[in-house]
């Protein structure tokens, strides 16, 4: 899956991505949101099956002509509903918990202290940011740990995750560092264009920001990525898989050699099932994961790798950019409009001198959650729209090359939700709050139903 938050392979939040502590400034959660630490907002459909989920079955019985949906037995039913309840609560309790962290900051001058321990320190303003920014990060992802740690034992609750405690705070740890490196960069440009230009600070930084998230989807994979799971070429391990995502590829028009083809180890952390296609240019690979491959059959990994050659081919990579820069874009200049509104009224009560004060920073935080926040429920149905076409796709890609495609890819979606706990029908509310795809029994009934071919059709996508 590419790294763009509307790009995920059947899920809207993989666990190779979280969102930043209390979303501390938008683009360091663009850049960031991948780190596999933080509590994960509830649209789990990267699947993780439990240690009783039954063997998944390759195929739907031959010839069917009822359609069937997504189910699950009464038991496993009840057991995916209290886990999505419980997510739900967490997430929002996540939401409210950091806003409030952040007004209890301002009230008790947190961050002046901060800005003042930083001027003590020097006078220059980037060793000020320095000092300032991983005090002011760090504080903030300590005090929301135990959300965290909540979110990281409902997974292990509902054997979503099998990662132990000590190596879930190793990787808690380089989350924070590498949130702290970006975090300095950004912080400092940020402020150096707030006091170059108070007026047009916003749109100043938007034209920094927009380079560095394409910068981040393109070396993401070579550096980021592996500091948390380990990767072996495919062809190693699995050479007639390899050799059938390669012939996927040359078809999809997005030639990706055997070399560039990996087996992520998942298993010695998850047991979700996933694979993703990452990168920009020389640095685009597929990815799949083990415990795919284990619960999978070689055509089922193949469809699943369709899907997400289709945020490719589909250039919802380049759409998924377009679209965040636009709404960082448009975050940043309420944020900015706001805040004056916010300084104006009671910025002398929290000892902040003005906007190019470093102290101000949670302000701008606050805000941009809180916009964030409210954008949900629009971002998300974008994704759906995207993610839906990308199912399509898949659909039409393996057509030709795999038999019977309905065939392979209903069972999939099914096994999907039984090993990730999914709710079979969820309600309007939550599909429009929580789901950046579509819920998995529209999936399903969609995956046994689209046929152009047979009606003498041309399929949209793959001519």
């Amino acid at each position: 899956m590419a790294r763009v938050e509307i790009t995920p392979l059947f899920c809207g939040c993989c666990p190779l991505k979280r969102r930043v502590a209390l979303c501390t400034l938008i683009l360091i959660a663009l850049c960031t949101s991948w780190i596999p630490i933080h509590a994960q907002p509830p649209d789990r459909q990267v699947p993780a099956p439990s240690q009783t989920a039954p063997p998944p079955t390759s195929s739907l019985p031959a010839g069917q002509a009822e359609v069937q949906g997504y189910t699950l037995p009464p038991a496993q039913q009840a057991q995916a509903v209290a886990y999505a309840r419980a997510e739900h609560e967490l997430y929002f309790l996540d939401f409210i918990y950091g806003i409030l962290l952040l007004v209890m900051f301002l009230q008790l001058r947190v961050c002046a202290a901060l800005r003042n321990l930083a001027e003590r320190v020097s006078r220059n303003a980037f060793v000020q940011v320095v000092v300032f920014a991983p005090l002011f990060l760090l504080s903030l992802a300590v005090l929301t740990l135990p959300t965290a740690i909540w979110g990281h034992r409902l997974s292990l609750q509902y054997q979503q995750s099998i990662q132990g405690w000590g190596s879930w705070l190793l990787d808690w740890c380089k989350g924070q560092f590498i949130e702290a490196l970006v975090g300095v960069l950004l912080i400092w440009i940020l402020y150096l264009v707030i006091r170059k230009s108070p007026r047009r600070w916003w749109l100043y930084f938007w034209f920094a920001a927009v380079p560095l998230i394409i910068l981040g989807a393109v070396i993401e994979p070579l550096i980021l990525e592996p500091m948390f799971y380990k990767f072996t070429p495919l062809r190693q391990t699995h050479p007639q898989l390899a050799a059938g995502i390669e012939r996927l590829t040359v078809r999809a028009g997005v030639e990706i050699p055997q070399d560039r083809i990996f087996e992520m180890r998942a298993s010695e952390k998850l047991k979700a099932l996933n694979a993703y296609v990452s990168g920009l240019g020389a640095t685009k690979r597929v990815v799949v994961w083990d415990t795919t491959i284990r619960r999978m059959s070689d055509d089922e990994v193949v469809f699943v790798t369709g899907h997400e050659l289709g945020h490719y081919v589909l250039q919802h990579v380049r759409d998924g950019i377009i679209f965040s820069c636009a709404v960082l874009l448009l975050f940043l200049f309420l944020a900015f409009s706001l805040s004056h509104l916010l300084l104006a009224r009671w910025g002398s009560a929290w000892g902040i001198r003005g906007p190019g004060d470093l102290a101000s920073l949670p302000v701008l935080v606050l805000l941009l959650s809180v916009i964030g926040f409210l954008s949900t429920p629009l971002s998300n149905a974008y994704s759906r729209h995207l993610e839906h076409q990308a199912d399509q796709y898949g659909l039409e890609v393996i057509h030709g090359l795999i038999p019977d495609a309905p065939v392979v890819a209903a069972p999939a979606f099914q096994v999907l939700g039984e090993v990730d706990l999914e709710e079979p029908h969820p309600s309007a509310a939550v599909k429009l709050w929580f789901y950046t795809h579509p819920p998995l029994d529209e999936r399903m009934r969609f995956a046994q139903t689209y046929d152009p071919w047979s009606q003498g059709g041309t399929p949209e996508f793959v001519k």
